[in-house]
């Protein structure tokens, strides 16, 4: 079970408690223990949708030179702005928009994760929320291209 736990945490980055939990609702099946940290992410996501996002980053990513992207991130604390899960979020995301070139905050949420399309960017969100326990927003952003 210690090496389920383990395996888990590393491919949903929740805490060690919320996987052993996952784990023994499952009963060992560690797919089952997945969609059950999904779940439970989905939850913690939606209930903190309403707080307040007050701090957060200004992440820039350039393509080649060709092509830039200056993302305005959210999150509640700045405690969290300057954590490597936030930041790596708003790289992908930066990365996403630099690909697929959104015209709004609302279509960049819609469109499928350019690097796994079964999953949205708001679901790729929801996910984050989960984890690091803040409520994240996409503020704003620009697209720049040669």
């Amino acid at each position: 079970m210690p090496n389920q736990v383990k395996e888990l945490r590393e491919l949903t980055g929740a805490g060690i408690m919320d996987c052993k939990r996952a784990l023994d609702e499952a009963k060992g099946d560690l797919e089952l223990a997945k969609k059950i940290i999904a779940e439970k992410g989905q939850a913690k996501a939606d209930n903190k949708a309403d707080r307040a996002t007050g701090a957060g980053l200004l992440h820039s990513y350039i393509h080649g030179n060709r092509v830039g992207v200056l993302l305005l991130m959210r999150c509640e604390t700045d405690f969290v702005s300057k954590n490597d899960s936030f930041q790596n979020l708003a790289h992908e995301i930066a990365m996403h928009i630099a690909a697929l070139n959104p015209a709004s905050v609302e279509e960049l949420l819609e469109q499928p994760f350019v690097k796994n399309p079964s999953e949205t960017i708001e679901g790729l969100i929801k996910a984050a929320i989960g984890t690091i326990g803040e409520n994240i927003k996409v503020d704003k952003f620009a697209r720049f291209a040669i």
